[in-house]
C-alpha cells in the first residue's frame, strides 16, 4: 500500500499522536507519565481532527543495535546522535529547550528486544525515534510506533519496501533504497570483467531486494547470474550453501548478509573459493572492520564493497572519537546525525515537537529554501523567518513524498591485507532513486 503523500500526513495521523504506552525497564530519568488516545486502527480515520500539541520538550530515542547481527554498526550510529543533541543543546536546544535523547537497544529479529524499546520509548514520551537499522528489524515495529503518532527515522534501512508501506506518512530515512546500491555492486561487477555471478544472499526483504536489483543490473551490462542462493542466517553452518555456488563455477561471488557474514566468508575459504581465485563483492550490511579481524592476514585482501552515504569528513570523524574513542567504523554515523539534525530543524519550522508536526515539516527543511549546513545555522535562518534547506554530513538528503532521499551517494570501498577496508572509497558514485 502506498505511503500518504507529504500534504495529507499530518491530518492522517492528528487522532493517534499523543498515543502512549507504559515503560518497559527503567534507568532513564525522562518523565515518564503517559495520556491516552485512540489506537492505531483508527488513526487514519480521523482526519478532521486538530493536531495533537508536544508537550514543548523534544524526546529523541532511538532503537539501535547494542546486540545482535549488526551490532557492529551501533557504535557510529549512536555517536551521530548524540553528537548531533550535543551541538543542538549547545546551540540553545529546540523550542527553548534541550533536547532529551533516550537510547535503547534494536537487537535483531531473533529476538524481541526492538519491541520492548519501543514500548519503553513511547512510555517516555518520545516524538521520534532513530532506528532500526536493520530493515527487518524496523518492519517489525513500525505498526506500533507510526500507530502511536511518532516519528520513524531509519539512519540505514535500504530495503525497497520502505517506499510504499503503510506508514501513516510518519516514516522516513536518510539511507537511500537498495536499488541505488543494488545497480551500483551490479555495475560495478560488470566492468570488472566477471562474465558469471554466484549470490549468497540472507533470506529476508534485504537480501532479497539487493540481490534482486543486483542480478537485474549485471544481467543487463551483459553479465549472467549462475547460481543464487537464498540462506537462514540464523543456520549453523553454510556448507550446502556455498557447495551450490562453487558448483556453478562463478568469477564473481556477491555476500549479502549481516553478522554471519563471517562465517559464509570462512565457508568460502574452507572450499577453495578463496579471494585470490574467485572475486567477492560485499553490500552495507556485511562491510565491517571489525567482523573479520580474527581471520588469517589477507583473507579479505581486494573484496570490494559497496556503502551507502558519502565519506564522513575528517573534522567529523574527530568529533565522535572524543565522543567514542574506540570508534573504528563511521558507517552511518553520519545518516544517524543528519536524522537527529533534521529532526529537530523540522520541530522548530513547525513550532512544535509532535510526531505529527514534525512530519508534516521534515520534507520542507530538507528542499528548496536557504542551504545551511548546521543546526545552529539552519535554526538561526528559521527564526529570521527563512525557509530552508538542510545539506547534512551524509549528502544532501531532500526528501521525496516517499520519506525517502532523492539523491544518494554510495561509496566503493576495497579490503587491504588487514581485513579492513579502507576509510576512504575507492571512488563515489551519486545517483537519482528512480525506478
Amino acid at each position: 500500500m502506498n505511503r500518504i503523500a507529504p500534504m495529507g500526513r499530518l491530518l492522517a495521523v492528528a487522532a493517534a499522536a499523543s498515543l502512549a504506552l507504559t515503560a518497559c525497564g527503567g534507568g532513564d530519568t525522562a518523565d515518564q507519565s503517559a495520556s491516552t488516545a485512540p489506537s492505531a486502527a483508527t488513526s487514519t480515520q480521523a482526519s478532521s481532527a486538530p493536531a495533537a500539541k508536544g508537550d514543548g520538550t523534544l524526546t529523541i530515542g532511538t532503537v539501535l543495535p547494542q546486540t545482535g547481527s549488526l551490532a557492529f554498526l551501533g557504535p557510529p550510529e549512536f555517536a551521530g546522535v548524540d553528537q548531533a543533541v550535543k551541538e543542538i543543546n549547545e546551540a540553545g536546544g529546540v523550542l527553548g529547550k534541550p533536547v532529551t535523547k533516550v537510547h535503547t537497544d534494536s537487537g535483531d529479529t531473533t529476538t524481541n528486544i526492538a519491541s520492548q524499546s519501543v514500548d519503553k520509548l513511547i512510555g517516555q514520551k518520545a516524538d521520534a525515534i532513530i532506528g532500526a537499522a536493520s530493515s527487518s528489524v524496523s518492519e517489525s515495529i513500525i505498526d506500533k510506533v507510526t500507530g502511536a503518532g511518532v516519528v520513524q527515522f531509519s539512519p540505514a534501512n535500504t530495503s525497497d519496501k520502505f517506499t510504499t508501506i503503510e506508514d501513516n506518512g510518519l516514516y522516513f530515512r536518510t539511507a537511500p533504497p537498495d536499488k541505488l546500491q543494488g545497480r551500483v555492486l551490479g555495475d560495478l561487477i560488470a566492468a570488472d570483467g566477471n562474465d558469471t555471478v554466484g549470490i549468497l544472499a540472507m533470506q529476508d526483504s534485504y537480501g532479497s531486494g539487493l540481490a534482486d536489483q543486483i542480478t537485474k543490473t549485471a544481467e543487463a551490462a551483459g553479465a549472467s547470474v549462475v547460481e543464487r542462493v537464498d540462506y537462514d542466517p540464523k543456520a549453523a553452518e553454510f556448507s550446502a550453501d556455498v557447495a551450490k555456488i562453487k558448483a556453478a563455477n562463478p568469477k564473481a561471488v556477491v555476500l549479502i548478509g549481516f553478522e554471519e557474514g563471517a562465517k559464509v566468508v570462512a565457508e568460502l575459504v574452507k572450499q577453495g573459493l578463496t579471494a585470490d581465485k574467485v572475486k567477492w563483492y560485499m553490500v552495507d550490511g556485511n562491510m565491517s572492520n571489525t567482523n573479520y579481524l580474527k581471520m588469517p592476514k589477507g583473507t579479505l585482501k581486494g573484496v570490494k564493497g559497496t556503502i551507502p552515504g558519502a565519506e564522513a569528513p575528517e573534522e567529523f570523524r574527530e568529533k565522535l572519537k572524543k565522543l567514542d574513542p574506540k570508534l573504528d567504523d563511521f558507517t552511518y554515523s553520519a545518516e544517524s546525525y543528519d536524522a537527529a539534525n533534521l529532526i529537530a530543524l523540522a520541530a522548530e519550522a513547525a513550532k512544535d515537537d509532535s510526531g505529527a508536526s514534525i512530519a508534516a515539516k521534515l520534507a520542507e527543511v530538507s528542499k528548496g529554501g536557504e542551504k545551511c549546513k548546521s543546526f545552529k545555522e539552519c535554526a538561526d535562518l528559521l527564526k529570521a523567518g527563512k525557509d530552508i534547506d538542510y545539506d547534512g554530513i551524509s549528502g544532501p538528503v531532500e526528501f521525496d513524498d516517499n520519506g525517502d532521499p532523492a539523491v544518494a551517494t554510495i561509496g566503493v570501498y576495497q579490503y587491504g591485507d588487514d581485513n579492513k577496508y579502507a576509510p576512504k572509497a575507492l571512488e563515489y558514485r551519486t545517483g537519482k532513486i528512480e525506478g
